[in-house]
């Protein structure tokens, strides 16, 4: 009996290392799948554009050139600035709106809130349906008279249906006891919410916020419509996008005029502004991973 019983702890320890070993081996490949392209990004900015053409996009470069960066950082004080204002619009609109969709989702899942239904259906119905963009773009600029502001950047992020979703899902794991016990000792409804409520939502806001910045980092859309060229510094997304646009545009200009153009490296420049781009949400990821696991599991079971 026992020595039936130990080979049976040892067939159940070794098919749970099996499984260790072909999980570990499964996730190692997945996270290589997705390392290799930026390392495809990160190897073809640095190669010379006649290497790229002759040899096509390798993980290292077979003829190192600075040439992309050189041009892209051509006018340090323009990317410097363009790096400020993103940064700047990222910090803001990242707290403004966590601090909205905390507030929204917490509300709305309130039972004693009469109306939570109903503002929820009119939220749900705006992922459905939009005004659409000359609407959108008639308010910013004649209503609002954003144009030109760094705000008609900023406000249109600040709430997203989906995150106020999300947030009503896991603050709906909080017991609603504590909200009526904390109302007993006498505690209003914003002291609730900043001394009890957010305090146990660090995971939810913590991945609503990596959204948030996300998409403040990478927006480009409403700064191209209501920025004009008049404004000196312009968000990186734009910047990165007028510097490919403006090399596509004087090889395109000089090859149609029989002109020999400048060796202008336009597929190394893409790669480069990519780099440029995204190297710095790459570097804080990891910070705020754990949190961003466990709020979207979180989210998804309580959802």
């Amino acid at each position: 009996m026992e020595d039936s019983n130990e080979i049976r702890s040892i067939r159940t320890d070794l098919s749970g290392a099996f499984v260790k070993i072909v999980g570990y081996v499964f996730i190692g490949a997945f996270s290589l799948a997705c390392l290799l392209p930026f390392l495809l990004v990160l190897g073809t900015s640095f190669t010379a554009e006649a290497s790229i053409k002759k040899y096509g996009f390798n993980f290292w470069p077979r003829d190192f050139s600075l040439l992309s960066y050189k041009i892209v950082f051509e006018n340090p004080n323009l990317i410097i600035g363009s790096y400020l204002v993103t940064l700047g619009i990222t910090v803001v609109g990242t707290a403004l709106g966590l601090f909205l969709v905390a507030m929204t989702g917490y509300a709305l899942q309130r039972p004693d809130f009469q109306y939570r239904n109903g503002i929820s259906f009119f939220i749900y119905f705006t992922t459905l349906f939009t005004g659409g963009l000359v609407p959108f773009y008639l308010l910013i600029t004649q209503y609002l008279s954003l144009k030109d502001s760094y705000l008609a950047v900023l406000l249109p992020g600040l709430l997203s249906p989906f995150l106020i979703i999300m947030m009503k899902s896991f603050v709906r794991s909080i017991p609603h006891a504590i909200t009526e016990s904390a109302k007993i000792d006498g505690a209003g409804d914003f002291t609730i919410f900043m001394r009890l409520i957010l305090p146990m939502t660090t995971p939810a806001l913590a991945t609503i916020g990596l959204f948030i910045a996300l998409g403040y980092w990478n927006e480009w859309y409403n700064a191209m419509l209501f920025l004009s060229p008049d404004v000196k510094y312009r968000p990186l997304q734009l910047f990165l996008y007028n510097v490919i646009t403006s090399a596509d545009f004087i090889r395109n200009s000089a090859a149609s005029s029989n002109v020999t153009p400048r060796d202008v490296p336009l597929e190394s420049m893409k790669m480069a502004t990519a780099v440029v781009a995204t190297g710095p949400v790459i570097l804080f990821y990891p910070f705020v991973q754990r949190y961003f696991i466990k709020g979207i599991t979180v989210g998804a079971v309580k959802g």
